[in-house]
């Protein structure tokens, strides 16, 4: 496959940056794309030109790192991770744009490299447990009704990629915000701090600038593990009785 890359390329965080046009030839539709990228870099390095930026880490689909906008999508035409995205998803000859995470909470740094702390900084606000659960076999002898640990465990699949904020118009990360929200807040360990967690991890969701949710649901169509979209409606649940509760 031969195609035309047209890339976000921005040397650091102070400047500006603009789209740069590469061919890349020889692709096997095999390849990953970031795979493709690689091939990409390789030509750049033997022309002396500066290799493009991007992140990635394990490149099965499971740390979330891998995270671009291809062609106005997040990760691409493919619902999954784009390391686990292929080139037979495109066709020889095709033009595509390769843009950074496009959300004014995750500045870019390089390239195609954004700085997702927000996320970090939400988590340390309330996204843990004070219980003392001890070893797994203590852990697992609390009695947990099996629907509520089955949700708990389907929702905390989300790797905190930031898709969902990609896609969603208005900058929201309330999908990600309601997936922690929910795992936590189904499980018996996850009591003490349910009401305090949802204030103060809301609190600082719209602290770092994320935007409101509308329910317009591009955040789950675009989520690579498929995180539903009524996590938002617990997210929301939960703030009400928190208030309720005078927090």
């Amino acid at each position: 496959m031969n195609l035309t890359l047209k890339i976000w390329r921005q040397k650091d965080a102070t400047s500006a940056g603009a789209i740069k046009t590469y061919q890349v030839s020889d692709i096997s539709p095999d390849m990953s794309f970031l795979e493709m990228l690689d091939t990409l870099n390789e030509q750049l390095n033997e022309a002396g030109e500066d290799p493009v930026a991007f992140d990635s880490d394990c490149r099965e689909g499971i740390c979330g790192t891998c995270s671009l906008m291809i062609n106005g999508q997040a990760h691409g035409p493919e619902v999954t991770t784009t390391c686990q995205l292929h080139m037979r998803s495109f066709k020889d000859g095709d033009t595509i744009t390769v843009e950074p995470w496009r959300a004014e909470p995750f500045p870019i740094l390089k390239d195609l490299v954004v700085d997702r702390s927000a996320f970090d900084r939400i988590i340390q606000s309330g996204g843990f447990i004070s219980a003392n659960t001890g070893s797994a076999p203590e852990a697992n002898s609390v009695p947990a009704p099996r629907d509520k640990a089955m949700r708990a465990f389907n929702v905390a699949t989300c790797i905190g990629c930031g898709a969902c904020v990609a896609a969603c118009p208005n900058g929201s990360a309330s999908l990600f915000l309601g997936a922690k929200i929910t795992h936590l807040g189904e499980l018996p360990q996850g009591q003490p701090e349910r009401w305090t967690r949802v204030v103060d991890m809301v609190g600082q969701h719209d602290h770092e600038g994320f935007g409101g949710c509308t329910n317009i649901g591009e955040c789950t169509a675009a989520c690579p593990k498929e995180i539903p979209l009524d996590v938002i409606s617990q997210l929301n649940k939960d703030l009400r009785t928190a208030m309720k509760h005078g927090l």
